[in-house]
């Protein structure tokens, strides 16, 4: 198998939220909400990501522009949103997805989560990256 089914096959089975197969070949589970998970890793280290091959759950504009500046390669999604295609064609990031979606819920599943709203016209994804990890 390659990384892409690697992590695909670890999100199916751990039932994480995001699977990463750094670019050492570690694959890690994490298992919090949202884009969380990826926001601690990259506090932590800001080039953690880099040629790393990530599943998620949920994929929307803002955790593809975050992933996209932190330099993922390739991203597999459960449910990905029309708004994050764009960002990850215009940065070469393979993809592949199993539900497309117009846009990311919110959690009370009344309407367009926050974020993507915030963000669905934004075409910096350097100023997503910078806002949502609150780097300055």
């Amino acid at each position: 198998m390659n990384k892409l089914e690697d992590v695909k096959q670890e999100l199916l089975e751990k039932k994480a939220s995001l699977v990463v197969c750094y670019k050492n070949g570690e694959i890690k589970d994490y298992y919090q909400d949202r884009i969380n998970d990826i926001k601690d890793i990259l506090r932590a280290d800001k080039n953690a990501l880099k040629d790393a091959t990530v599943a998620d759950k949920v994929i929307g504009k803002v955790a593809c522009s975050i992933l996209a500046v932190a330099g993922v390669k390739e991203i597999y999604a459960d449910v990905i949103s029309e708004y994050a295609i764009p960002v990850l064609e215009a940065n070469n990031i393979r993809y592949e997805y199993k539900e497309k979606v117009d846009y990311i819920i919110n959690q009370t599943k009344t309407g367009m989560c926050p974020m993507e709203n915030k963000y669905k016209d934004e075409n910096d994804i350097n100023k997503i990256y910078k806002e949502m990890l609150q780097i300055i």
